[in-house]
């Protein structure tokens, strides 16, 4: 601890004088006795601080208020005696009451507390930001956690979430209990925390894990990559957010690129050498700053029973007064994370793979047939599958509580020559399969995308995206349905998709219609897995204060004693 400046301590009479003592040597403090009977050191630097300290109970002063952390940490035996030091979010010192008299400052008034977990037998809530349609949001809920609100700007995902999670249908999930101050509609996150900065904090101790994923196109490999890109900035409201509420995990869903650094261009034009930093780096460095110990790992989805292969970049973070009592920190999540995939392999009854046949052959035309589409949000003149049931155990899952008609398998409308071109596609021989069509490949068939790729059926199936011709069907000669994208995302076949089919030109990056609310998703199995982690983590983290707290007073007993 740097220190200077002078504290005058009122000392009552020797004893305490060579206690008092005790701890400044261990502190490396120099004082000395006036001839007033009084004895001075020296304090914090930078507060023109007199303090007069008289023995009584202790209270406890948070470590965020000092300047900087002391270097030492001293065991608390008696009521006089002592320093406890710990971590910085909720690690508190401990010291004889002060009466303070600063100068340009109003005395230190109630120390705020962190917030509690829920009681044990209780469900941990969550707020999901930058939901989208609900993916992260279904996956947590699957898991046990409950839902207090979620945050999407787009109305149409907005739309499909609350169809499934806020407006009471009779459904697998547990419903949002949504705060009665806040309107059930689109917001922005920015929105909320600007109109909402008093009810927001009133939540505190009400939210125990904040999840969310930020939009993604500023960091994906698919785009331009651009540092100016806004949507880069938003994980910053997503901090804001995390001072507000204070929970005692996060959760944050992205594509890899953001743990890679973007290069800092205008720097370079003027001669100056920076070393490049990733947005995961400075999503670290900010959560670190306000409480977090924070780790991001890339996971393919296709291991926790997603018929996908999709790799993600899942960043989990814990408030460090809880990391401390975790063995490996925030590394732990990790850890609980493989046993909790291991386990929703087993109660589910996947396999280690699951692959797009399994997942979607129930949908091909030539097993269900078809008919005129029903769907009121699309036009006429379109044909849609009559579906008539499972095939496979995957498919069987997925079928669960689907009670009525699907939504969502209206079938592309193809021209007769696109479907012959699609058709040889599939019949070629030569042409790779599960990954994307090279560039001599499409020269061949006249194809201007520079995406596309043609699915293999005894494989998972390639990354789902935002555009549906992305991707063709591993047998059939056309483009996957809403419902088969949303399979291979493992979203349940009760779940509900609502809002355009599709959308172009300048409303697509203002809309977010169906195929892109499908594409942007957090697959609802990989949320799960995460969800059961997150309660392992915390029952863990919990268990192991309670012990620690049981055996501090122990000792303080036997000291005394």
């Amino acid at each position: 601890m740097q220190l200077s400046e002078s504290v005058t301590l009122n000392a009552p009479n020797a004893d305490f004088v060579d206690k008092f003592k005790e701890i400044a040597d261990a502190h490396s403090l120099k004082f000395r006795r006036s001839s007033d009977h009084m004895i001075h050191c020296v304090f914090l630097r930078g507060n023109p601080l007199s303090t007069t300290i008289h023995p009584s109970k202790p209270i406890e002063i948070p470590l965020d208020s000092l300047t900087s952390k002391p270097q030492v940490s001293m065991a608390r035996k008696i009521h006089h005696r002592a320093t406890h030091i710990a971590n910085t979010q909720g690690l508190r010192e401990t010291l004889p009451t002060l009466n303070m008299a600063i100068s340009g400052q109003e005395p230190m008034k109630n120390i705020d507390t962190l917030p509690p977990l829920p009681a044990p037998g209780q469900p941990l809530m969550f707020a999901d930001l930058f939901a989208g349609c609900g993916g992260l949001s279904l996956g947590l809920s699957l898991a046990g956690l409950n839902g207090v609100f979620a945050v999407e700007r787009d109305k149409m995902a907005f739309s499909t979430l609350s169809a499934n999670l806020l407006e009471r249908r009779d459904v697998p999930v547990p419903q949002f209990s949504w705060p009665s101050w806040l309107e059930r509609k689109a917001w922005g996150i920015d929105e909320i925390l600007e109109q909402h900065p008093l009810e927001l904090s009133k939540l505190k101790g009400k939210v125990h894990v904040l999840a969310g994923g930020p939009p993604c196109q500023g960091f994906s490999f698919a785009g331009r990559r651009l540092e100016s890109d806004p949507r880069n900035q938003l994980f910053e409201k997503y901090v804001e957010m995390v001072k507000a509420l204070q929970p005692a995990a996060i959760v944050l869903e992205n594509v890899p690129g953001m743990k890679v650094a973007h290069s800092a261009k205008s720097w370079k034009d003027l001669g100056i050498q920076l070393k490049p930093q990733s947005y995961y780096d400075k999503l670290v460095e900010s959560l670190d700053k306000v409480g977090y110990q924070v780790l991001g790992r890339i996971l393919d989805s296709s291991l926790f029973g997603v018929p996908q292969k999709r790799p993600r970049l899942i960043v989990i973070g814990v408030r460090k007064d809880l990391a401390r009592h975790l063995h490996g920190g925030a590394t732990r999540a990790f850890e609980l994370l493989e046993e909790a995939r291991v386990k929703q392999l087993q109660e589910l009854r996947l396999p280690e793979m699951v692959s797009s046949w399994e997942a979607i052959s129930d949908l091909e035309i030539e097993y269900a047939g078809t008919r005129p589409c029903t769907d009121p949000s699309s036009r006429t003149g379109f044909q849609e599958l009559a579906y008539v049931g499972p095939r496979t155990p995957y498919q069987t899952l997925m079928h669960q509580g689907a009670n009525g008609p699907m939504d969502s398998v209206r079938l592309a409308k193809h021209k007769p020559d696109i479907r012959e071109r699609f058709m040889r596609i599939i019949q070629d021989p030569e042409c790779a399969k599960g990954v994307v069509m090279h560039a001599v490949q499409r020269e061949k068939y006249g194809l201007k995308k520079h995406r596309i790729c043609l699915m293999r059926a005894d494989n998972p199936a390639p990354t789902i995206t935002t555009l549906p011709d992305d991707v063709l069907h591993y047998s059939e000669p056309r483009i996957l349905t809403v419902r088969e994208s949303a399979r291979l995302q493992s979203f349940p076949d009760w779940f509900q998709f609502r809002g355009k089919f599709t959308t172009g030109g300048s409303q697509r990056t203002k809309e977010c219609p169906r195929y892109t609310q499908v594409g942007n998703a957090v697959p609802p199995y990989l949320a799960r897995a995460i969800g059961l982690a997150i309660r392992s983590l915390l029952e863990e983290a919990t268990a192991a204060a309670s012990q620690q707290t049981v055996t501090e007073a122990e000792q303080e007993i036997l000291a005394i004693a």
